[in-house]
């Protein structure tokens, strides 16, 4: 037990080392949130451009140009998604960090906000277009038979139904990426993993802060679950009684 008491003195009390955990974690929250808030709106527009590429249907009645232009957005998300989903992510940071911004003013943090966002939104494009697939057809056939254009009928109707279907699965989307955020140190962000690090190079001691940031995780982990679950249950109770 005394050993145990000294090495979380070493690692965490001293020198207020406790704070490159704090300030790490600060900075995984922050990239997790607007990752996710970019992956989310990104993925809803890959995913409408495919969805209404694969409805013929509602295309049937809409100009040629526009069915050109739906053409041409959906190979384009094609081959996004291909490259997207083909490559490490910490490949893609790497690339954003070293040859895209290379400007020794860009922010690590709004990088890696840009990468894993870039790299959600492939994950979530497929994750809305099942959900908007879910819908059953007859809602887009009233919609249009009140006079809805195609559009409108997407937004007003067919969306709304969607999210409330994939909203779980963006939850646990939010989930994976605060794990993922990890990497973030390939460009130089101090995140709650290279907190953990810095400290390992002060101390010496690999066991402790590497326990410590995986507990972190796992807690991180835990909370959100247990939200999701909830979120479930709740989603559940409100179709029973609609």
């Amino acid at each position: 037990m005394e050993k145990i008491s000294k090495a979380l003195h070493l690692n965490l009390i001293k020198d207020n080392r406790y704070m490159y955990l704090v300030d790490g974690l600060k900075n995984t929250m922050v990239i997790t949130l607007f990752a996710t808030i970019l992956g989310i709106v990104l993925g809803l527009v890959i995913a409408l451009v495919r969805t209404t590429y694969d409805n013929t249907n509602g295309l049937k009645n809409s100009n040629v140009l526009f069915r050109s232009l739906i053409k041409l957005a959906n190979g384009i998300c094609q081959v996004y998604i291909t490259l997207i989903r083909g490559t490490p992510v910490v490949i893609q940071l790497m690339i954003l960090f070293f040859c895209i911004f290379t400007s020794r003013d860009a922010s690590g943090v709004l990088i890696a906000i840009i990468g894993f966002g870039l790299n959600s939104s492939a994950y979530v494009a497929e994750i809305f277009r099942s959900g908007l697939m879910s819908i059953d057809q007859g809602q887009m056939e009233a919609g249009r038979s009140l006079g809805l254009s195609y559009l409108d009928t997407m937004r007003f109707i067919i969306v709304p139904q969607a999210f409330k279907v994939v909203l779980p699965s963006l939850c646990n989307e939010f989930i994976v990426l605060i794990k993922e955020t990890s990497v973030a140190g390939y460009v130089a962000v101090q995140d709650l993993t290279k907190g953990g690090d810095i400290i390992r190079s002060r101390t010496y001691d690999a066991w402790t802060p590497l326990l410590i940031v995986a507990g972190i995780y796992l807690l991180l982990t835990c909370i959100f679950s247990a939200i999701v679950k909830r979120l479930e249950i709740n989603l559940r109770k409100n179709e029973r009684t609609a």
